[in-house]
């Protein structure tokens, strides 16, 4: 540590989470690098899981030709293992840059225990927004970029396919258009009482809305592809948020997709869209992403608590396809919370 920026209290031997080889992990002490100018030296209190992406990780599915576009800003590793992976950190500012100190940070860094980072990666969280809730920041990014994609506008029928957390994230902020009528479908009928909760609605496969004036697809899964086609009207968007790794899916183009002009449109979080580069930052998109995340009602979103000690023995059944798990926090020895 540089001799004007004292510790603040004794951080014990820091430790990171690293994917070591499929369906494996475990926890390692880090060595910290010496604080420099314009650094600070972060406590973590939460971090956040990303279920689709760190599954990926977890199961050695990132193929070969993604290894550097995938690399999280903060990864430390090369791909496919080991890694540590992460990009959902919260965690309070305890030495450094004095206009920090003390605050509430949010950060793209891995889960790790200590850390430290240049000031201007940390964005601190906005008054209103809890700590536990500021771990959906980077989920609600990815929402917000795609539904800039989209390009949804007031008064739309609009359907969002699949009901983990980005997709009812991106429900949720296009349920904010005056006049909008958003309905989240998924396979899990218990997802049902989350949507209705954040003041959507809410459908089985079986029984989704048809004749939608913009989709957005979330599920990773070829049938939801096809559910989602099948609920777009004539010429509608069918924004995909899914990214499916090594695993090939398949899209039924066929049958009316092109008489229909149907438009299936990509989105993915690691880019701003073009027609907005020239006046947004990625600093500004997560801050935007921060401050919507003030409503209590998006605590719903997190289903699941592990205490960071655990996390290699817990990870596997958490990162379970078939688990009930939306989002999953990460708590941190000093935050003393019940972890269930």
């Amino acid at each position: 540590m540089t001799a004007d920026v004292p510790v603040t209290r004794d951080t014990g031997k820091p430790q990171a989470l690293w994917y070591t080889e499929p369906g494996r992990c475990g926890l390692e002490t880090v060595s910290l690098n010496e604080m420099q100018t314009g650094e600070v030296l972060v406590e973590t209190l939460f971090s956040g899981i990303s279920r689709g992406t760190e599954g990926l990780v977890f199961r050695g599915d990132v193929p070969s030709s993604e290894w550097q576009r995938m690399r999280a800003p903060h990864q430390e590793g090369d791909f496919p293992f080991p890694v540590k992976y992460g990009y959902a950190n919260v965690g309070r500012v305890i030495a450094g840059d004095p206009d920090l100190n003390g605050c509430l940070v949010f950060s793209l860094f891995p889960h790790q225990s200590v850390f430290t980072l240049p000031s201007m990666s940390c964005v601190p969280v906005p008054q209103g927004v809890s700590a536990e809730r500021a771990v959906l920041a980077a989920n609600m990014e990815t929402a917000l970029n795609a539904l800039w994609d989209g390009k949804p506008s007031p008064g739309d029928h609009i359907c969002v396919v699949g009901g983990g957390v980005v997709g009812l994230l991106a429900a949720y902020v296009a349920g904010q258009l005056p006049g909008s009528k958003v309905t989240v479908v998924d396979t899990n009928p218990d997802r049902a009482e989350v949507a209705i909760g954040l003041g959507l609605e809410f459908a089985l496969p079986e029984d989704a809305p048809a004749n939608q004036d913009l989709v957005f697809h979330t599920s990773a899964t070829s049938a939801g592809l096809a559910t989602a086609l099948a609920c777009a009207g004539d010429g509608t968007s069918i924004v995909e948020l899914s990214w499916y790794g090594a695993h090939a899916v398949t899209a039924p183009l066929g049958a009316d997709f092109h008489c229909r002009r149907l438009k299936l449109v990509s989105s993915q979080v690691g880019t701003i869209p073009i027609e907005r580069q020239a006046r947004w930052t990625y600093r500004r998109r997560l801050e935007t992403a921060l401050g919507l995340l003030a409503d209590p009602a998006l605590d719903r979103l997190i289903t699941h608590k592990v205490a960071f000690a655990e996390l290699p023995d817990r990870l596997p059944d958490l990162l379970n396809k078939a688990s009930d798990v939306l989002a999953a926090l990460v708590v941190y020895d000093g935050t003393n919370q019940a972890v269930v």
